[in-house]
């Protein structure tokens, strides 16, 4: 049964920014998140607390989140793979942290180094000092339909990694198709195999438009209830570890589809476009978003 509202999980500037090989400035993404903030969006994933040898790009998140004009209402959020992280995340003032896993031996090694059970183990201490603080934390599983390195993942793979997750104290398991080669049969599979292990409502999702399926994926899971679907402004991101990954589904695309579907989600898509217009500014190209590329050109 389709949901009859949905929670649009902005994750531009976070996973959106993170591949892009031009610098942004502070002042850049401060103004970023500020549109999308006067968008109606609720939750906005600002940047992440890693090491900048690694993601260079977010080497300023804790800037960002100081200077940021918060509004009433919105999650403002950030991912934090290790206690560090944790622990600058919130000095910085964030409402909520993220953690992620994945659903490929491989991915996980050459993304972070270690093991799938190995990466779990690290963040035991990030959802125990969460607890402690009284922050929600957000699970994220990759790879959850394709991996460059391994090919296919059984569906079965992502169930284990998602249960796990939730064991530990995740609120939702948000799930990657990191590479973007999900098909809508793919997606039912998955969630099937999902769904025997996490409650629907826990489950969020988070598909990149490599082959164009992201928005027929995304249709397959609202089938299921599933209410809370991350996207990119414009479309940006991509995936430094997974070659010709394009970006996420683009947040203007999956917003004309929701409310074309009578599906609410509390955003406006005219304050929206202010923020495609703002990527498409600084970073010198055309935004990936079908919609805003027609409606701001139309």
């Amino acid at each position: 049964m389709l949901p009859k509202q949905v929670r649009i999980v902005e994750v531009g500037p976070r996973d959106g920014l993170q591949n892009e090989k031009s610098p942004f400035s502070v002042e850049h993404k401060i103004n970023l998140i500020n549109l999308l903030s006067q968008s109606g969006l609720s939750y906005i994933e600002g940047g992440s607390f890693v090491s900048p040898k690694w993601v260079p790009q977010m080497a300023n998140s804790a800037q960002v989140f100081t200077h940021i004009d918060r509004v009433e209402g919105v999650t403002y959020s950030a991912l934090t793979p290790n206690t560090q992280g944790f622990e600058d995340a919130l000095d910085s003032g964030v409402d909520e942290v993220a953690i992620f896993g994945s659903a490929s031996e491989r991915f996980s090694q050459k993304n972070i180094n270690c093991s799938v059970d190995e990466s779990l183990d690290r963040f035991a201490p990030v959802i125990e000092l969460a607890k402690r603080y009284e922050l929600p934390v957000r699970g994220y599983v990759s790879c959850v339909m394709g991996c460059p390195y391994e090919g296919d993942i059984p569906p079965e793979n992502v169930a284990h990694i998602a249960r796990r997750l939730h064991d530990m104290g995740c609120y939702e398991i948000s799930l990657g198709d990191t590479i973007g080669v999900g098909t809508p049969t793919q997606t039912k599979h998955m969630l099937d195999a999902v769904g025997k292990q996490v409650p629907m409502a826990n489950i969020g999702i988070h598909f990149h438009d490599t082959y164009g399926q992201a928005l027929a994926n995304i249709y397959a899971a609202l089938d299921y209830g599933i209410a809370s679907i991350d996207s990119a402004i414009a479309g940006l991101g991509g995936c430094p570890y997974a070659n010709g990954a394009s970006g996420n589904v683009a947040t203007e695309d999956l917003l004309y589809m929701l409310n074309g579907m009578a599906i609410d989600t509390g955003v406006n898509m005219d304050l929206l476009l202010k923020a495609s217009a703002f990527v498409s500014e600084i970073t010198q190209r055309p935004v990936e978003s079908k919609v805003a590329n027609a409606l701001l050109n139309g």
